[in-house]
């Protein structure tokens, strides 16, 4: 499989895990736990990944942890923003905080461990 399409792949997977685990810290009788929950959140961020794919697009290895920041910024400013333009509301500081420090860990961790992985392989 192509690099750039198992990287998306990889990252769309991140996002997914992202949307629940959100939606399991907002499950709710009122807010409950379901797919549709789940893919109202995933949605958003994921219109980020997309962008964020695009953008590192040129790049020569988009699984390196510098293009993953570019991919992690696209999603939060798209996650956030089209969440803002859907609520009409700029998002509460400690959702952007949240969304911001998960969909990192998601985004730019795997990166890191597969390239810590490759250099421990060549090592």
């Amino acid at each position: 499989m192509n690099t750039r399409v198992s990287t998306f792949i990889i990252d769309t997977i991140a996002i997914i895990i992202f949307a629940v685990l959100a939606r399991l810290a907002h499950n709710t009788p009122a807010d409950p736990f379901t797919f549709g929950n789940i893919a109202d959140t995933f949605w958003p961020f994921f219109i980020g990944v997309i962008i964020g794919t695009v953008l590192i697009a040129k790049q020569a290895n988009p699984r390196a942890v510098k293009a993953g920041v570019v991919v992690w910024v696209a999603t939060v400013v798209a996650g956030l923003g089209i969440w803002a333009i859907l609520h009409g509301a700029v998002p509460h500081w400690s959702f952007i905080l949240v969304a911001s420090v998960m969909s990192a860990i998601l985004l730019l961790g795997w990166r890191g461990a597969a390239g810590a992985a490759a250099r421990k392989t060549v090592a």
